[in-house]
């Protein structure tokens, strides 16, 4: 396919989730790029036929008119080119990646709205593979080339911001650190691991995900299954007014586990915070989960990823760990406004 023009929709290369980093012996020299809580995005410039910016999902759905401010900057990038990377928004109020914002702009309706979020919620491209290049398609050239490629590319016309270029590393102790501490500005969730040697493959699953966990408590609200033998946990944190608000459920308990804490919980009070509440069985999700409300006085020490949303509520389930009967609820950090990790006055 050398030669070729790629035109909408591509199919991009995607990922493995593992629980560690796979060895070199059976795919060779390895690379490691940080992650980001975005959208995973295409980018066309436009070819000598004309037309404009384009940027396209995951899915294969074209959304630059939601997004006139990376529409805006396009005069920074040559024509002929398809870029891989991953969409994110900046809040400037919260001086974070917001997820939420993303959402809010890919959602919004109208040219007036949408230059309004762009200005309060600005865009940026965070560009990790370069997929075509003067109007030649780079699949079939190893990730090598084609990241050699992609870092010319922005030394050469010095593109800025909208335009960024994804940080990577072959130096696995430096990986891991990205791994282990929350790099500043947060937002970034992981790290992707990819062969060195290895061609890009459209639709395939040929590269690893491993997402940075962090190891919190929350407090148990409610569980799915027995109170005998509870199946999920449902875990929430206080507000700093004092109510209990839901920020994500466990996977299911094993054994062992879910003995240990269904010896501990207690039956619910009717006055309990949850009363009358719907929790879905997934995110996105419409088919409702059977729950049964138990006394919000137990802690569970949990391991998450690092896909939050406002007030530190998880996209994902969480790992149980293990129940802090050492812990008060008091003690659990409060759910807030950003998410951020602040903890009840002493």
């Amino acid at each position: 396919m050398e030669g070729m023009t790629l035109q909408p929709p591509v199919e991009p290369m995607l990922a493995h989730a593992v629980e560690s980093v796979p060895g070199t012996a059976s795919i060779g020299e390895l690379a490691y790029e940080q992650k980001f809580d975005g959208y995973r995005a295409l980018l066309f410039t436009p070819t000598r036929a004309g037309g404009g910016l384009l940027v396209q999902t995951r899915r294969g759905v074209q959304i630059q008119d939601h997004f006139p401010d990376l529409v805006a900057a396009a005069g920074q990038l040559p024509d002929g080119l398809v870029l891989d990377g991953e969409l994110v928004v900046w809040d400037p109020k919260d001086h974070r990646f917001s997820f939420e914002g993303l959402q809010r702009r890919t959602a919004a309706r109208g040219r007036t709205a949408r230059r309004g979020l762009a200005q309060s919620l600005p865009a940026f491209f965070i560009a990790f593979d370069i997929l075509q290049q003067d109007g030649i398609e780079l699949l079939r050239h190893p990730y090598r080339q084609r990241r050699l490629r992609l870092e010319a590319l922005f030394a050469d016309h010095r593109l800025s911001a909208p335009w960024t270029l994804c940080p990577m590393t072959t130096d696995l102790v430096r990986a891991e650190k990205w791994l282990e501490t929350q790099p500043e500005p947060s937002g970034v969730e992981g790290i992707v691991v990819k062969a060195l040697n290895q061609p890009y493959h459209p639709g395939h699953r040929g590269w690893y995900k491993l997402r940075r966990r962090d190891t919190t408590e929350a407090i148990i609200g409610a569980i799915t299954g027995t109170p005998i033998r509870p199946q999920l946990l449902l875990l929430g944190r206080r507000d700093p007014q004092g109510f209990l608000r839901p920020v994500g459920r466990t996977g299911p308990l094993r054994a062992e586990d879910a003995r240990l804490v269904g010896g501990n919980l207690t039956a619910a009070a009717p006055e309990h915070p949850w009363t009358g509440m719907r929790f879905v069985s997934a995110r996105g999700s419409r088919a409702a989960l059977k729950v049964t409300l138990v006394s919000p006085d137990l802690v569970a020490e949990i391991s998450a990823d690092a896909a939050v949303d406002q007030g530190g509520v998880y996209r994902h389930p969480v790992r149980f760990k293990r129940l802090r009967l050492d812990v008060t609820t008091e003690e659990v950090a409060l759910y807030t406004a950003t998410g951020a990790q602040e903890y009840p006055e002493p």
